[in-house]
């Protein structure tokens, strides 16, 4: 059991370093998920299914559509008619794109203000 937890910590990790800086972002467990909100909405979620570590987030549904024919990305089971999209976290993941598509979330469920304060800072 120690290796999965190992894997959770460090994607965990990577998680906040990407989320936590967006305006107006915390952290909280959804589900016993570390779950990331943009004021009440949900963006980026670390999960498990079938025993193995994913990262959920949304998308629109032309960009979910491009994804799931890509290895490694599969329909979120209970969001994927939301434009919830999984990725698959066990193997290597590109980090670079992978904060793409979390600041793509963020985006798609922030308010206004976030929007404004993110763009000033130029970040994504």
């Amino acid at each position: 059991m120690t290796l999965p937890l190992t894997k959770r910590s460090e994607l965990l990790a990577r998680l906040r370093d990407i989320c936590l800086p967006l305006p107006e972002c915390k952290e909280k467990l959804t589900w016993g998920n570390p779950t990331f909100v943009a004021g009440k909405k949900q963006f980026a979620v670390l999960d498990r299914y079938h025993d193995r570590w994913c990262i959920a987030f949304a998308v629109s549904s032309e960009k979910q559509s491009i994804l799931l024919k890509r290895p490694g990305f599969f329909a979120a089971p209970y969001g994927a008619k939301y434009g919830w999209v999984c990725r698959d976290a066990e193997g290597r993941i590109g980090w670079k794109e992978m904060e793409k598509l979390i600041v793509e979330s963020y985006r798609r469920v922030a308010m206004k203000r976030m929007l404004a304060t993110l763009d000033a800072g130029n970040r994504a």
